[in-house]
């Protein structure tokens, strides 16, 4: 390998490159830069599996930690640190020069850090299925491709299999910019324990899929969840306008029911179109192009702050007349910023309701926690649902 750093290669190709004579072949030239990025690849390589090395030996020192003090509360070590992860994207963005854009960038530490983690302790994830979902799609942006993650049937599935500890987090869905709120997450936190340890926005952008046997000009069906035919309306209409639209129970069963109908198309994502092996006939056909789903982390342990962190409390106000902005006056007067607000009914209580309110900051800073002193004697019942770092990429 040579001794030279990656910065001393590409001087020495850019020397090359102003050198040149006229006499110089271009496969000669071309070969100079095959023989530095290969020189690139092996120094690369060389330091991914040095970083790999060191999160093994951070594995090491927390089981090591948990075996001499086996009376610990804590018996199973915490592998996965969402805070820390946000911090190491954050900075990569931040340091990068290009010509690589930033975020592109962090997607490639994020598998680096995916694999490290993998090496540590293998992490199950569970999420709303099938395969092919953007729900599948938003695991992967959070864990990476090294992650095992586990299709469920239901938001409740996914819920029950993370508080059984089957799966160690989960992923689920709970507001869309154009569609609005996902009401099932929501009422999944009524009945459970878990907390929040992240959150994931993920762009959605629809295509257009066929599969290698598809005949065209015998196109009678379309298949797609009905948010995305409605998020596609438009586009539909002009293009394909006699088609059939059928509403299926997600993007994922339509891409795989056109496995065995040759006359059928589907409306999904990225992930179903390489899960299922099919073609984008055309590709981001969606109305509204800046259209974006929010998903939740779920999981047991609480999370440090990363320096850029949203909070989320779950409320049970009493049922008197400006009980609402009794529970929002202290985030002003401590200068908290709110950033959503819901609401769901309270069960099995009747006219009674919940409040469920997203606020910039952790619970450890002063002003969150004082905002949340003063609510709590204003009403029936508060549940701090979890702080945790606001989405990175």
């Amino acid at each position: 390998m040579s001794e030279q750093s990656p910065e001393q290669n590409v001087d020495n190709l850019n020397q090359t490159s102003a050198s040149t004579s006229d006499t110089a072949t271009e496969k000669e030239f071309l070969d100079n830069i095959r023989q530095s990025i290969d020189t690139v690849d092996c120094e690369i390589q060389t330091l991914i599996n040095n970083r790999a090395k060191l999160a093994q030996q951070v594995a090491t020192v927390k089981k090591n930690h948990i075996a001499n003090n086996p009376t610990t509360d804590d018996s199973n070590p915490i592998f996965y640190r969402p805070e820390r992860e946000a911090q190491v994207l954050k900075a990569v963005m931040e340091r990068n020069g290009g010509p690589i854009a930033d975020e592109k960038m962090a997607r490639l530490f994020r598998e680096i850090m995916s694999v490290c983690l993998d090496l540590e302790a293998p992490q199950r994830i569970a999420f709303l299925g099938p395969v092919g979902t953007f729900t599948h799609a938003a695991a992967l942006k959070h864990f990476g491709k090294a992650a095992d993650t586990v299709p469920l049937n239901t938001i409740t599935d996914v819920f029950r299999e993370v508080e059984a500890g089957t799966a160690m987090y989960g992923v689920v869905p709970v507001e869309n910019s154009s569609e609005g709120v996902v009401n099932h997450t929501l009422d999944g936190f009524l009945s459970s324990t878990l907390k929040i340890i992240g959150e994931v926005e993920l762009p959605i952008h629809q295509n257009f899929l066929v599969a290698e046997h598809t005949k065209l000009d015998g196109l009678s069906r379309i298949y797609s969840h009905q948010q995305s035919l409605a998020q596609c309306r438009h586009w539909l209409d002009v293009n394909y306008p006699n088609v059939e639209r059928v509403a299926v129970s997600s993007n994922g069963e339509a891409a795989r029911r056109l496995r065995n109908e040759w006359h059928s198309a589907a409306i999904a994502g990225d992930v179903a179109a390489v899960e299922y092996d099919l073609h984008k006939l055309y590709s981001n056909i969606e109305d509204n192009p800046s259209n974006t789903t929010r998903f939740l982390i779920i999981g047991h342990e609480a999370i440090a702050p990363s320096g850029q962190d949203k909070t989320s409390i779950m409320v049970s106000a009493h049922d008197k007349a400006g009980a609402l902005i009794e529970i929002l006056k202290p985030l002003s007067y401590h200068g908290v910023s709110m950033t959503s607000i819901e609401t769901r009914p309270e069960r099995p209580n009747k006219w009674a309701y919940v409040f469920f309110i997203d606020m910039d900051g952790h619970i450890q800073d002063p002003n969150v926690s004082a905002a949340i002193a003063d609510i709590r004697p204003l009403v029936k019942d508060l549940r701090i649902l979890g702080s945790y770092p606001k989405a990175v990429l």
